[in-house]
């Protein structure tokens, strides 16, 4: 196979706006983290990109932005992505008189949109994020990936538009400020650390949603949907899905791997992360190498684990047989309560947001120690969602309930909402969940099961993945790293979604079709080993750390957090007793309280002007 020249990095641009060299110099410089090996600016009358690039492969190739004069048009591309079925498109191209001058998938996906124009979205297997300048028709052009692995935010300001990989680029331009209305609020409190589709939570800033493209013509941006989760009617049988299920995850894994350094993969000792940790080593052990596997563990955690509904069993034990089976070189990244609290603030910065509390600051440590072996590593992300392993899948009782899944607190969080917000919270919550329940595309001839689990895939695709897709982008890139996401191919996604329920859950398990479909991959202790969740500390000396940061601030007379939750709520949540997790399955009380922590910081970093 020939080479192909990923490149992992962060984008910008200002359309109808005043370009300083001091304000791109800002620019840029908030973006060197994503892109540490270089970076470029170019400049048109009335458009300004901007780039800044991770070199996985080919320094001297696929440099950014990056011109095609096309009959009819020059092109200039600024791009962050990957492209898996690059090869395939390169030949096309060449068949239609196309031709290039290096082997990056950038040039591919320029000379594609040449081609093409917005039609290319629908021929590319990646992840991306990327906007073209038409010179001639002073247009821009700009897209995000299916699944919404690349972020991509822009705002509407001052009769112009700015676009940028991150929030913080956008925030640089002079006249910008971080202002919070009432709905940002009410995000931040009542769905946090999720956030409404297409939301950058701060007032004016938005998202590009995850299939979505934009056009942005004299002055006007015009926003349509591209693809998104289609239902059809499942006529392969059970020994057939298992089959077709089996070729897609193991091609997207092996399109995956392809690169010019040393990758690596996550290895949890669970089924996702086992799944392709195993076929790499499979497949590098034919070319006579060997795989870098990394696993995050916590110092003492083995003294204090406690099993529990969401957390059944730790992972150390099966981390290590699969080492054994595969033959990797492991790397184990030990982490001390002291370490994650030092890491709350960065995390914070790197995803412009309050996070996911020490999931969030774990992560970002992890990546940090990947990137001192490796510059690429595959990851399990994203299998639970479109194969049904979350507990909230599988619980009838749960299931049945109204509202996110994953945050059936909507009470809790009620009741420690600040006194100035004055939308019915409940109803702002369940707004957005009746939408995105309607908005899931569902055939009438399902039954009333299939309709609900079709529903919950969509909630999770479009709100508890993007939470977790949103981590593992700034966490990683915040580190220089670039993390592939193989479970994220949207051809697996756009079949799973028509697979009917009793498929998936085949054996009664969760991830039965998955098991089923790799059973031949994996150890048997590993492939029906039951869900466990992101590790994380169980260190009651973390919760006290937790404990003294927080009563700080509850000490303290002038405090942001305060404008946005009660004082006596926030104590009283913190001494009552709570079923359900805070978010997802990880967050209880001391992950409450770093996220209480982190939404102060965030308020005072950022300098949040509240406009309520």
């Amino acid at each position: 196979m020939e080479r192909m020249w990923w490149i992992m990095c962060a984008i910008a641009g200002l359309l109808d706006l005043e370009a300083e060299q001091q304000t791109l110099d800002k620019m840029l410089k908030t973006m060197e983290r994503r892109g540490p090996d270089g970076r470029g600016i170019r400049r048109f009358p009335g458009c300004t990109l901007l780039h800044s690039r991770l070199a996985v492969i080919d320094p001297e190739g696929g440099q950014q932005p990056m011109e095609l004069c096309w009959p009819g048009e020059n092109y200039t591309l600024v791009y962050n992505g990957e492209l898996y079925n690059t090869e395939e498109l390169r030949r096309e191209l060449l068949a239609l008189g196309h031709s290039f001058c290096g082997h990056s998938d950038t040039e591919v996906v320029l000379h594609s949109y040449a081609q093409w124009g917005s039609g290319c979205l629908e021929r590319f297997n990646g992840i991306f994020a990327f906007a073209v300048w038409e010179e001639r028709g002073r247009r821009l052009f700009l897209a995000r990936d299916r699944i919404g692995v690349k972020p991509l935010f822009y705002t509407l300001h001052a009769g112009g538009l700015i676009f940028a990989s991150e929030m913080k680029t956008i925030l640089c331009y002079p006249t910008m400020k971080a202002c919070l209305d009432e709905a940002g609020a009410m995000q931040i409190v009542m769905l946090g650390p999720g956030r409404l589709p297409g939301s950058g939570v701060f007032h004016d800033i938005f998202e590009l949603e995850p299939g979505c493209m934009a056009v942005y013509e004299a002055g006007r941006l015009t926003v349509n949907r591209y693809w998104q989760l289609r239902d059809r009617e499942h006529r392969d049988s059970l020994t057939e899905t298992i089959d077709i299920v089996r070729t897609l995850v193991m091609d997207a894994i092996r399109r995956q791997m392809v690169s010019d350094v040393p990758i690596g993969t996550f290895l949890s000792g669970g089924l996702d992360s086992s799944i392709i940790s195993a076929v790499c080593a499979q497949q590098m052990d034919r070319e006579g190498k060997k795989l870098e596997t990394f696993s995050l563990d916590y110092l003492n955690n083995e003294l204090y684990f406690r099993t529990s509904k969401f957390q059944p069993d730790s992972d150390d034990g099966y981390i290590r047989l699969m080492q054994q089976e595969m033959g990797s070189r492991h790397h184990w990244t030990v982490l001390t309560p002291e370490q994650l609290a030092a890491a709350l603030e960065e995390a914070t910065l790197a995803r412009d947001m309050p996070g996911m509390a020490d999931v969030d600051f774990s992560l970002l440590a992890f990546c940090r120690e990947i990137r001192s072996s490796v510059k690429v590593a595959l990851s399990g992300e994203c299998a639970d969602e479109i194969f049904g392993g979350y507990p909230w899948y599988r619980d009838p009782e749960v299931r049945s309930l109204e509202g996110f899944p994953w945050a059936q607190n909507t009470q809790d969080r009620a009741a420690m909402l600040g006194p100035d917000l004055k939308q019915d919270p409940v109803a702002f919550v369940m707004d957005a969940y009746y939408k995105t329940c309607r908005e899931s595309d569902i055939l009438p001839e399902n039954t009333p099961l299939e309709r609900r689990m079709k529903e919950m895939v969509n909630l999770n695709f479009r709100w508890f993945m993007q939470t977790l897709l949103d981590r593992k982008d700034r966490m990683s890139m915040y580190a220089s790293l670039e993390v592939r996401v193989p479970f994220c191919d949207y051809r697996i996604a756009e079949y799973l979604y028509g697979v009917p329920w009793q498929f998936k859950d085949l054996g009664g398990r969760e991830k039965g079709l998955l098991r089923r479909a790799m059973e031949d991959v994996l150890p048997e202790q590993v492939l029906f080993r039951k869900k466990s969740p992101y590790p994380k500390t169980h260190d009651p000396r973390y919760e006290k750390l937790m404990e003294q940061k927080l009563a700080g601030l509850l000490a303290q007379k002038q405090v942001p957090l305060f404008h946005l939750v009660r004082r006596s709520s926030v104590t009283a949540y913190l001494e009552g007793d709570h079923s359900w997790p805070w978010y997802g399955q990880l967050m209880r009380r001391p992950q409450v309280m770093a996220w209480l922590l982190q939404v102060n910081f965030w308020l005072e970093h950022y300098r949040v002007d509240c406009l309520f």
